[in-house]
């Protein structure tokens, strides 16, 4: 058994890992991960929780349900952080605002938030949704018949 996991190109050694001794289990190298997945790399999801609470709740709550709505939570970072990256733009109340309108109405994506604050969503409060009365119709039975 080598102590050496080593991974090659054309018959090449270009990087060289120290086996684990655990089963079932790996080792990244951040050098070795694409320039896309570095960015990641040190990002856990307590991390990207606590930068959206100093936006406001809403926006905490929208970043956390980001990642536990995922098979993997890793799969969310790259929304949760397009999130974080609006509050400089639109400020921290604006956001949690529109953060708080995604969440009524069940929209968990960054296009959505994106898309709530370039339309002005946010600003404007949620009409509560009532129920159209039934119209008088000669066909529609009413209570009594059901009794």
């Amino acid at each position: 058994m080598r102590a050496f996991n080593e991974r090659d190109h054309d018959h090449q050694r270009v990087a060289s890992h120290v086996r684990r001794s655990q089963r079932s289990g790996h080792v990244t190298v951040n050098d070795h991960m694409p320039k896309a997945h570095q960015r990641y790399a040190n990002t856990t999801p307590a991390n990207l929780i606590g930068r959206a609470i100093q936006i406001g709740p809403n926006a905490a709550i929208l970043v956390e349900r980001m990642m536990r709505d995922r098979p993997h939570p890793e799969q969310g970072y790259r929304s949760a952080m397009g999130i974080l990256s609006l509050a400089p733009r639109y400020g921290s109340q604006r956001l949690d605002a529109a953060c708080e309108r995604a969440l009524t109405i069940n929209a968990i994506a960054y296009s959505s938030v994106a898309s709530i604050l370039k339309s002005g969503l946010d600003r404007q409060q949620p009409q509560a949704e009532q129920a159209a009365p039934t119209p008088a119709h000669t066909n529609i039975r009413g209570r009594s018949y059901y009794q």
